[in-house]
């Protein structure tokens, strides 16, 4: 892989890892559109989820610094602030659908899953879901506590985040959507989807990792690697900032009529 197609690779994870327009969808199509190989591919995007995982780090780093010196003084009994302690149960129960359906579904992510049509039908169909957050969240008077989800409202968000595993349908987009439908603010959903992305991304590079230097395929031109690395992080930093801005005083049907635009091009330009 060259440095420059790594660096395109590494832009598309670090926008669509965080924006509701589906990150693997869009590494799927850049790699068709620009003909990149896949040789050390899975390699490669097991970096790109470290590097935008980090992106959430190092954003939050307050809010995970919280969490967890209040999960410390939980374990060791000491006074905690209880609204952090719920946030990251919250954040644990939320995790646990998309982990065991991953597991149970993994044969087909990496075959059957990563179809050009298959990307069209869920850009469509996360297209509606998040109309439909949105015409709810326009129908509620009253929002929930946004700084710590229950954990039955957990697990449906986690239920919704577990939709991405469909290339297409968006990881954030479907946590996002899933935090509004249970009437959760924009700002709060995507808070919440961003710091369930952090255990996904470090949990899914980690094991990627893993499986592939145990076989011995781990190996991608270092260059390449720190230039993707580089790129998806700096990008999905930005995206991160200013998608938590434009949430607050815009709607997300902007990304609706985008999904919707780009599933038209991809059947245009890759199917017919």
């Amino acid at each position: 892989m060259e440095v420059f197609e790594a660096i395109i690779l590494g832009v598309v994870q670090g926008v669509t890892e965080f924006l509701p327009i589906s990150s693997s969808g869009h590494l799927i199509l850049a790699r068709e559109l620009f003909g990149i190989g896949g040789e050390g591919g899975l390699a490669f995007d097991a970096i790109l989820h470290f590097a935008t995982a980090l992106a959430v780090l190092i954003y939050f780093w307050r809010d995970i610094l919280d969490l967890v010196q209040n999960a410390v003084s939980w374990v060791l009994r000491r006074p905690v602030n209880q609204s952090k302690v719920h946030m990251l149960i919250a954040i644990g129960v939320a995790t646990i659908p998309a982990v065991l359906l991953g597991l149970l579904l993994e044969g087909y992510l990496e075959t059957t899953f990563r179809s050009p049509l298959l990307v069209v039908f869920s850009l469509v169909t996360g297209s509606l879901i998040i109309w439909g957050a949105e015409w709810m969240y326009r129908k509620r008077e009253v929002l929930v506590d946004e700084n710590a989800p229950s954990s039955k409202n957990a697990v449906l968000i986690g239920l919704f985040q577990s939709l991405a595993l469909i290339p297409g349908m968006s990881r954030s987009g479907m946590a996002i959507s899933g935090g509004m439908f249970l009437g959760l603010s924009r700002e709060g959903a995507t808070r919440f989807a961003f710091l369930l992305a952090i255990p996904l991304l470090l949990g899914a590079g980690a094991k990627k990792i893993l499986e592939l230097s145990e076989s011995g395929a781990l190996f991608v031109d270092f260059m390449a690697l720190a230039a993707g690395a580089a790129s998806a992080f700096v990008v999905g930093f930005l995206v991160i900032h200013y998608l938590l801005k434009f949430v607050r005083t815009h709607s997300l049907m902007v990304f609706v009529w985008y999904r919707l635009a780009l599933a038209g091009l991809v059947l245009v330009f890759f199917l017919l």
